[in-house]
């Protein structure tokens, strides 16, 4: 009946931003809800819900989100909260600081990996201080 949230604080209902194969976007984006790239994005990426980058994808840019999981590619550093799954015949070409990391055999990552909550609260802070 009483609930602590606020409306800006929930995810709409269904929402989710869908990048197709065949566009390229070039800036940064932002989103509250769920986000799919299957297209190409030259910029950053910052999802407040889940990431999902498909087989045809590319992020050329820092990825950051609750969760994620990875088909396509990306370059650049990602900072996930929650977990991040890299499946199927992703390439991540950049470091990782994630909450748990799931990795399928097919999936090639170059970079280093930093893992557990606590490093990637401490990654954002830094991140924040740095940038002020």
């Amino acid at each position: 009946m009483f609930n602590s949230k606020t409306k800006s604080d929930e995810t709409p209902n269904g929402s989710t931003t869908i990048i197709g194969a065949g566009t390229t976007i070039t800036g940064d984006i932002e989103s509250c809800g769920d986000i799919r790239i299957d297209g190409t994005l030259i910029g950053n990426l910052t999802g407040k819900a889940k990431v999902l980058i498909g087989a045809d994808g590319y992020v050329e840019g820092a990825v950051k989100g609750k969760n994620a999981d990875v088909l396509g590619k990306v370059t650049g550093q990602m900072d996930i909260k929650e977990v991040l799954q890299l499946r199927g015949k992703c390439n991540i070409d950049g470091d990782i600081y994630a909450g748990k990391l799931e990795v399928e055999p097919t999936a090639t990552f170059n970079g280093r990996c930093h893992m557990g909550a606590n490093v990637v609260e401490l990654n954002v802070e830094l991140a924040t201080a740095v940038n002020q």
